[in-house]
């Protein structure tokens, strides 16, 4: 895991430069190495960890006084339990390999005033009874530090899942490669959401420059003069995103019939483009591959006596287990021109874009386990008079 939290911490680096065998890992610093009695009276070494509160890769103070511990429950010498501290004793997966026993609760009226505090008092308490016993233990073990690969997609850390304790929920989206064909409004909102998550690899197809019209429906704010360079779509929004994510690859052109070899070694596939006969190749060619996807569209048209826009946004899955929605039903048009369809004309609303986006993130979260899906519905629609959100085709 990267060493930045610690290095550009002063209470992390303190930590260190006193011997305290501290990782960072997960959103979490732990503290290896921590001696304390079992309640056979004999003295063993745990894994104290706390959720780290970041501003960047900077700790702010701690958001709670909660520590977490891998080991038996602590005990005094006499191998009674440390009572006084006791939260909770049960099996608790924080995510990235960190199963932690047990979680404490010391805290001083004012709260902990950083990460140094926050550990020399947990780590005082519950290694205290360990000295009593042997002077010699200490969780200041000097450990020789080598350097790691850094394995997080993230260019930092993200505290918000360690701040939900939603770490081991999350990590169901850490696989494989993603690709995101087509940046219009929708698809750059795809992208600004499954950017925020811990993916392996983020892939961007589009031959598109990236123009004024499109600062209107797309996230995010660009300058005048980025305007200017008039910058293809994939290295504009790559660019913007990899200050997040690390794994971000643009291919500047466009999918069709000559170049599906683009599609192998894709995990899931958002389909994000308005023309039906190339979405209908790229279909044939998933399913080929065996390829889950999500294909999203919006019908617009303007209601003339109101002089106000209507609508409906889609939102169609398609997984290996189930495709026949697709075709028999004809959830997706493969038709080129649909004169009734104000989309077709470059009419598009960010806000529709958003929510055709988020519709088909939640979707895509859905048939990762990461959000629970008793219904398993594959084809949803929001239709804009009414507010009404319909479901069907659901998984068998």
């Amino acid at each position: 895991m990267s060493q930045q939290p610690i290095n550009r911490s002063a209470d992390l680096q303190r930590l260190r430069n006193e011997g305290y065998d501290v990782e960072v890992k997960g959103g979490y610093l732990l503290v290896k190495g921590v001696p304390y009695v079992t309640a056979s009276k004999a003295i063993a070494y745990g894994t104290l960890a706390s959720a780290l509160s970041l501003a960047g890769e900077v700790t702010t103070k701690p958001a709670t006084h909660v520590a977490y511990f891998a080991g038996e429950h602590p005990c005094h010498k006499d191998g009674t339990k440390m009572s006084k501290i006791e939260h909770q004793s049960n099996h608790m997966d924080l995510g990235n390999g960190l199963i932690m026993q047990h979680s404490f609760s010391s805290k001083p009226r004012a709260g902990y005033s950083d990460y140094y505090e926050k550990v020399a008092t947990y780590v005082a308490l519950i290694s205290s009874p360990a000295q009593a016993i042997d002077a010699s233990v200490t969780a200041k073990s000097f450990p020789v530090i080598e350097p790691t690969a850094d394995e997080s997609v993230f260019c930092y850390t993200d505290t918000a899942s360690t701040r939900a304790r939603i770490s081991a929920v999350t990590e169901k989206l850490a696989y494989g490669n993603v690709a995101i064909i087509g940046l219009g409004g929708t698809g750059t909102y795809v992208l600004d959401l499954v950017a925020k998550t811990p993916v392996k690899q983020i892939r961007l197809f589009d031959g598109d420059v990236f123009s004024q019209h499109n600062a209107f429906r797309s996230p995010g704010a660009p300058t005048v003069d980025e305007l200017r360079t008039k910058p293809q779509k994939v290295d504009y929004f790559a660019s913007l995103y990899s200050n997040m994510h690390r794994h971000i690859i643009p291919h500047d052109g466009y999918l069709d019939e000559t170049n599906l070899e683009g599609l192998q070694g894709m995990d899931f596939v958002f389909l994000c483009l308005d023309r039906g006969s190339v979405k209908q190749v790229l279909i044939a060619k998933l399913e080929a591959l065996s390829i889950p996807f999500i294909d999203v569209g919006m019908g617009i048209y303007l209601h003339e006596k109101h002089n106000s826009l209507g609508g409906i946004v889609r939102v169609t899955a398609s997984t290996p287990q189930q495709r026949g929605h697709v075709h028999d039903k004809k959830r997706i048009s493969f038709g080129d021109e649909d004169a009734g369809n104000e989309y077709q004309q470059n009419i598009q609303i960010a806000d529709l874009n958003a929510l055709n986006a988020a519709l088909a993130v939640i979707k895509w979260k859905k048939l990762a386990g990461f959000y629970l899906d008793l219904e398993a519905e594959l084809h949803s629609t929001y239709t804009l008079d009414g507010n009404i959100l319909q479901n069907e085709d659901h998984s068998v």
